[in-house]
């Protein structure tokens, strides 16, 4: 059985760990179980995310239990970490809709059922945190949980503090988030014997505070007296009570991964780059890590691939082909999500374009109406169809700076349309974004 916390310092995902040596001896015992915890903010998510995704892999490879935590209900009141404004709340239905939406993609890096991936200790679980938050007795929450949590020691977190530093407001909604993910933490070990939560190095301290509340709510003694007599009997149970093995919890937190020119991972100038496919196509896809910078491509083999160490080696070597490593990178990180043969398709796509062929079937498509095209339909509008530019204005800036092309032919009016005359005789034409990024133009009758 492959070690777990070999792997991930090996590869490069370690940031911060609670306790080194007591989880190394946790994880020689095989079907331990791990969380991490996503907020159904957005009905995808993006690449950002991946790298905690991947973390869930590795740990389910190694033989334990990983558990995707959806936020139903910590998404009602918005982490603050790394945010500088409050995210505007959503509706029960918005949270469900996204929520359903995002259990696609778990499904293609994890095994939630007992097959040829996974065994019965091993086999993924999802579980979402509204089926204990929503029954929650607030005064009897704060009486039982909130008197563990030190105001002083929350100012001090980053997710405050740097809030305040900028004098942006922070709502005591937000405030309460970093409880009710400690509190997350306890219930997952209560219900399912989770010891590890794992997550980005912005969710150390509220890791820190999960590790910290198990063991600050040693045994709760049932006493009805109130004052100092209930506060006597909860000390002396906290000091006479030794805390049970199986309650010590472990925190694991990743790098933030940016780019080597110094971008935050997961944003382009075109956007998000979705994990979903129906928000971003397995060739965009392919194409956003066959883009990689060159000083980054052995560190996002390690990161975002299962290519091997020795491999990764030979592959990034000074007398090796970087393009070779790209593509290499490029269609393993797109087999993991949209599976292998989507991988090679989107791989053969770009070799057809780049071989001078000029066009394959197999690129994103736009769909128009065909009597668009009888008056015709500006190419700056085709553009933002295609997600080439958020905007008309954006898109007339892009054919200005030379940026565009139709067929492979630059387009240089800014007011240029596609007519009738343009279609005639053929099935698609290709609109190109630079030298990298294409669709093609379809039309219904």
């Amino acid at each position: 059985m492959q070690n777990f916390i070999d792997i991930i310092k090996e590869r490069g995902f370690i940031h911060q760990m609670t306790d080194e040596a007591g989880l190394t001896e946790l994880l020689k015992t095989p079907g331990q179980t791990a969380y991490i915890g996503f907020d159904c903010t957005a009905k995808s998510l993006h690449v950002g995310s991946l790298l905690q995704i991947m973390l869930l892999r590795w740990w389910q490879k190694c033989g334990h239990r990983p558990i995707v935590l959806l936020g139903g209900g910590t998404t009602k009141i918005g982490d603050p970490s790394g945010k500088d404004e409050s995210r505007p709340p959503l509706s029960d239905a918005q949270i469900n809709e996204n929520m359903d939406s995002l259990k696609q993609v778990f499904s293609q890096f994890l095994s939630f059922s007992n097959n040829e991936s996974s065994t019965p200790e091993n086999a993924a679980l999802m579980v979402n945190n509204d089926d204990w938050l929503s029954d929650l007795n607030y005064a009897q929450f704060l009486r039982d949980y909130g008197r563990h949590f030190s105001i002083n020691r929350m100012l001090t977190m980053d997710s405050v503090k740097l809030r305040l530093e900028r004098e942006q407001t922070l709502s005591f909604l937000e405030f309460n988030y970093m409880i009710l993910q400690a509190y997350d933490f306890v219930e997952l070990n209560r219900r399912l014997g989770c010891r590890v939560q794992m997550g980005g190095s912005d969710q150390w301290g509220n890791i820190v505070n999960g590790v910290e509340l198990m063991r600050r709510i040693r045994p709760q003694v049932p006493v009805k007296n109130t004052g100092d007599e209930y506060r006597n009997a909860v000390r002396a149970a906290y000091e006479e009570t030794e805390l049970n093995e199986d309650k010590i919890l472990f925190g694991i937190t990743s790098p933030l991964i940016t780019t080597a020119s110094g971008a935050k991972m997961g944003k382009t100038a075109a956007g998000a780059v979705w994990l979903n496919a129906d928000l971003l196509s397995p060739y965009d896809y392919w194409q956003f890590w066959r883009n990689t910078e060159d000083a980054d491509v052995a560190r996002f083999l390690k990161l975002f691939t299962e290519v091997s160490l020795d491999e990764i080696a030979q592959l990034t070597a000074p007398t090796a082909n970087i393009n070779d490593a790209k593509a290499r990178l490029a269609t393993e990180a797109t087999a993991l999500l949209h599976g292998r043969e989507a991988a090679e398709k989107a791989a053969q796509t770009a070799r057809d374009i780049f071989s001078g062929s000029g066009v394959s079937d197999n690129l994103p498509e736009v769909v128009i109406e065909r009597e668009r095209f009888i008056q015709g339909i500006p190419i700056a509008e085709l553009l933002v169809k295609a997600g080439f530019a958020a905007s008309l204005g954006e898109g007339r800036r892009l054919i200005k700076g030379n940026g565009v092309s139709l067929n492979d032919e630059k387009v240089s009016d800014e007011s240029a349309r596609v007519t009738i005359n343009h279609i005639d005789g053929k099935s698609s034409l290709k609109l190109s974004k630079g030298k990298k990024q294409h669709v093609l133009v379809k039309w219904l009758s």
